[in-house]
């Protein structure tokens, strides 16, 4: 397989070892301080066969770059308009209603520049379409891409927002100086 293929090349990894809820969650992609980050991810859902969507700045999705982001799984989000009729979390939410298997990967930080309060927009769209988190990394350090745990959100958003970054503490992103676990947990 090709993709096996490049990673190898690449010196990267797979995790195989998937969660059993993997096939039906919000994954957060993180750390995210590079867009190399989404290739390795990219990579990794095809070597896995996973059936993913992810979200990026409708700015992205001009010439020629939807050409190529649309096929590999990209949703445009519209990140700066105001006075939605309805609003990103719940446009997210409606996914998981038409799709069985489904797999939204969501960058929490928002940015692939240095934020030290993560967005929680994902832990929302989980709580709305009442499926689990899953955690998906790529760590630099080990070169290696997967997914480490499984967070079921319920109504202590803290605990679990807290579960989450101490995983995340033991991620290295590409850029480190550029990656940050939200310090409110």
């Amino acid at each position: 397989m090709i993709y096996k293929f490049i990673m190898k090349i690449l010196g990267w990894k797979v995790d195989q070892n998937l969660p059993e809820e993997f096939k039906r969650c919000v994954l957060i992609a993180a750390p995210h301080t590079s867009n190399w980050d989404l290739l390795y991810c990219l990579l990794s859902f095809k070597i896995l066969k996973i059936n993913y969507k992810f979200t990026i700045k409708k700015q992205w999705f001009r010439f020629p770059l939807n050409l190529i982001l649309k096929p590999l799984g990209g949703v445009p989000i519209d990140t700066k308009k105001k006075n939605k009729k309805v609003n990103t979390v719940e446009l997210m939410a409606e996914f998981f209603k038409k799709n069985k298997d489904f797999i939204m990967a969501i960058t929490p930080e928002g940015t692939r520049s240095l934020r030290k309060e993560w967005k929680s927009g994902f832990y929302h769209v989980a709580k709305m379409a009442n499926v689990p988190i899953c955690l998906g990394y790529v760590d630099f350090k080990t070169k290696t891409a997967g997914v480490g745990g499984v967070i079921f959100p319920k109504d202590k958003m803290k605990e679990d927002m807290k579960k989450i970054m101490e995983f995340y503490k033991t991620k290295t992103p590409k850029f480190p100086e550029m990656f940050s676990v939200d310090l409110r947990y």
